[in-house]
């Protein structure tokens, strides 16, 4: 399962890597807005979206590339949220770990 993470801070990146190896899963993540990044998010099974870390020039990114997956928004940013975040993405999609 492949996951995208918008948002959160940058000093958690490794413990956010670290959490979803953890669940048998590949997360990308974009804590800012980066350079091409329609072609970087590739296919994905679901998105997350930390909303009090993400700028909005990065939320209008993100619905122009129009992604065709499930989506859960999340206002806390730890690593504890993106744990309960990936549990739900893995139920909706029937994958559990």
């Amino acid at each position: 399962m492949c996951i995208i993470l918008i948002g959160g801070m940058d000093r958690l990146k490794r413990h956010y890597l670290e959490e979803a190896k953890k669940m048998n899963v590949t997360l990308k993540v974009f804590t800012k807005l980066e350079k091409d990044l329609k072609k970087r998010v590739g296919k994905v099974d679901g998105v997350i979206i930390f909303t009090n870390k993400v700028s909005h020039e990065l939320k209008a990114t993100l619905k122009k590339i129009n992604l065709q997956c499930p989506c859960i928004m999340c206002h806390s940013c730890g690593v504890s949220s993106l744990k309960k975040c990936i549990e739900r993405l893995q139920k909706s999609n029937g994958k559990h770990a």
